[in-house]
């Protein structure tokens, strides 16, 4: 079964969210999700490339009303 785990960076500037998307990760087993939420702009560009370069799979990027939310799944170990 699928975990999801909530982080919530938002307030932090880059690469702070993408700083704790990696330590989250190192946390998670295969296959599970991590949602990030962030309301800094550069997450949008910096962690969809970090996770195509690190072998993730990308799995959401949404836009809410003062933030967005990041969805990636841990593909390797």
């Amino acid at each position: 079964m699928t975990k999801r785990t909530k982080i919530d960076a938002r307030g932090a500037h880059c690469p702070g969210p993408l700083m704790e998307l990696i330590a989250g990760l190192r946390l998670v087993g295969k296959g599970d999700e991590i949602e990030i939420l962030s309301n800094d702009k550069g997450s949008l560009k910096d962690i969809p490339i970090w996770v195509q370069k690190a072998g993730h799979a990308l799995g959401s990027i949404e836009e809410l009303q003062e933030y967005y939310s990041i969805v990636v799944e841990k593909v390797k170990t």
